[in-house]
Parts: C-alpha cells; structure tokens; sequence
C-alpha cells in the first residue's frame, strides 16, 4: 500500500433527529473548511453558523465545533487560521448588527414611551402619587 491509501478524513455530523454519524472521506485533504465559508450553513443556507466550542490545534489551525441554530446541523473539525479569521469577522459584523438593532429598538420604544407620558401630562392624568 503507499502512503496515500492511507489519507482520510473523519467528519463527525449531527443530524437533526440527534443521531451522530462519522462520514470518512477517502482520497480527500483532511479536516477542509466548508468550501462557502464556515458561517455558512451547507444544509439550510443560513449565515447564522456560529462555534459552540473551540480550540488552538497545531500548524495555525483551530480545531471548532460549529453549529447553525436554523437547522441543528453541526459538524466538528479542524480548520485553518485564515477561515477562523473570518469567521471572527462574520461574528464580529454580525454582534455589530445586532447591537445597532437594539439601539434601535431601544429608541423606537423609548419614544413611545415618552410620548404616552406626554399625553398622560397633557390629559392631566399624571397625579404627584404616581411618582
């Protein structure tokens, strides 16, 4: 046998029903990121993967377990130091994202709320008790 036969790689898969299989893949490089991006989801399309656990391995590379919220897939591998980069990036837009949201939010209903209190003024329905 050369040296080539011997050449695998072990995925470890969730499935949805929260079986896991290991899907061994013969003739391939071991542990390739998902080819669009690890913050995509190659079962439902969602940009929403995210690392539930994570490790430095050796030769700059990260071993992570990831997993989409969408469709319960998840898969555990060791990836390079460039696609952990950015994937950090997807996080880090995607923290910033959500933080703008809530400040939004948080406007759009701190002005309700003012003014219901400027109409409860205006109304003569705001009595000292009620402080």
């Amino acid at each position: 046998m050369n040296e080539h036969s011997h050449q695998h790689s072990v995925r470890r898969i969730v499935l949805p029903s929260g079986r896991t299989i290991e899907v061994v893949g013969f003739g391939e490089k071991a542990h390739e990121p998902v080819p669009q991006g690890l913050h995509l989801c190659p079962v439902c399309d969602s940009d929403l993967v995210q690392p539930v656990a994570w490790s430095e391995a050796a030769d700059r590379r990260w071993d992570l377990v990831l997993h989409c919220p969408n469709c319960d897939w998840s898969i555990e591998g060791s990836f390079a130091e460039s696609a952990v980069h950015a994937l950090e990036e997807q996080l880090d837009q995607g923290l910033a994202d959500m933080i703008r949201d809530l400040q939004r939010l948080t406007h759009a209903n701190m002005a309700d709320h003012v003014e219901r209190f400027c109409a409860a003024l205006a109304a003569d329905l705001i009595l000292p008790e009620d402080f």
